[in-house]
């Protein structure tokens, strides 16, 4: 097995990729661990060659028994979560983990215990997964994840592995097909979760835009998001509903149902904690550093960001300032990964952020 003191890295190297803990739990920065108050697990999302998820059914007599699991167990005593990661995937599902970064972490209360769930992505490991331990395992499709019943505290985990690490958020263009023009260059650089946000646009041309948007995203396997009402998710049969902050705060209730995405933005802890209560399924949170469209604004900073998607018990992306090239520090700081309008918009016509 690898050593634990050498660095994950989320892209092929010439040299050894290895672990190294960023801070003294080994989790990311920020997280704390009251060890006498909660269960402290380690998950692994286990990603093959496919694209394929790799899931172990817990055992019958074991709590939340028969239910399937991303693999992993318990930090033992004075064991860094990424010492922790290697060893029980070693043990559990014949594995030996090369590289890895972090992917999210979830706390949650059970009536009889509460739990920490420190999840790293594998990005390559060795050997061949088998149960060691006698449990079933599956390679599972992306796509198929959340028809498996899981325990309660992985649930956000389903929802950040079928989330993509980048979301584009529209910007201006100067007519259709400009919009049409950046749209498809967009997707086919990859990105697969798209936010229709065009305000100034009346409801019934909205519509008419998200039901062209939304062709062109189906039919690169992408998903669509509007930032508008709920009247315009309906009529256009878009994926699901981006709430601003201002929208967020005046919900009582989820406004979709769940098999429809809803995100949020946020900008404080307040209005994260509004957001977990009317049950959302992702956040953005805002805004991480300078822009242009904001001079001068208050910013979070990665510290600012990573205390709240440390206290999200959701995936959590970073808008501000971010391109692609900040993916892996948003990733060491709690997030999801990162939400954009120019780096992502503008840059697929080539006219730079």
């Amino acid at each position: 097995m690898i050593s634990p003191t050498t660095t994950c890295a989320s892209t092929p190297s010439t040299e050894p990729d290895r672990f190294e803990p960023r801070d003294s739990q080994g989790g990311c920065p920020g997280f704390t661990i009251d060890a006498m108050d909660i269960v402290h697990v380690v998950a692994g999302v286990v990603v093959n060659d496919d694209q394929e998820i790799l899931l172990a059914r817990r055992p019958a007599h074991a709590h939340q028994g028969g239910l399937w699991e991303f693999p992993g167990g318990k930090v033992e005593h004075n064991e860094t979560p990424l010492l922790a990661l290697c060893r029980e995937l070693h043990e559990e599902v014949g594995i030996d983990v090369v590289r890895a970064r972090p992917f999210i972490q979830v706390e949650h209360s059970y009536p009889d215990k509460r739990v920490l769930l420190d999840v790293h992505r594998v990005l390559a490991y060795g050997g061949r997964a088998h149960g060691r331990e006698g449990q079933p395992i599956r390679w599972v499709n992306r796509a198929d994840i959340s028809g498996y019943e899981f325990p309660a505290a992985n649930l956000p985990i389903v929802t950040a592995v079928r989330l993509p690490e980048q979301y584009l958020i529209t910007g201006v263009y100067s007519g259709p097909a400009d919009f049409r023009l950046r749209l498809e260059r967009a997707l086919d650089a990859g990105v697969r979760l798209i936010q229709l946000r065009a305000k100034a646009l009346p409801e019934t041309e909205l519509c008419r835009l998200a039901r062209e948007a939304l062709s062109l995203c189906h039919a690169r396997g992408a998903t669509l998001l509007v930032n508008a009402g709920t009247e315009v998710v309906t009529a256009s049969g878009a994926d699901g509903l981006h709430l601003s902050s201002r929208q967020l705060m005046q919900c009582t209730a989820r406004p979709l149902p769940r098999d429809a995405w809803v995100g949020a933005s946020v900008h404080n802890a307040h209005e994260l904690e509004h957001a977990h209560a009317i049950g959302v399924d992702f956040v953005v949170i805002a805004p991480v550093l300078p822009t242009t469209s904001h001079p001068g604004a208050t910013t979070l900073g990665w510290d600012g960001f990573a205390k709240l998607a440390r206290r999200a018990r959701v995936p959590a992306y970073a808008l501000g300032g971010l391109g692609p090239a900040a993916l892996n520090t948003t990733f060491e700081h709690g997030g999801q990964g990162i939400a954009a309008i120019s780096a992502l918009w503008d840059q697929a016509t080539g006219t730079g952020a």
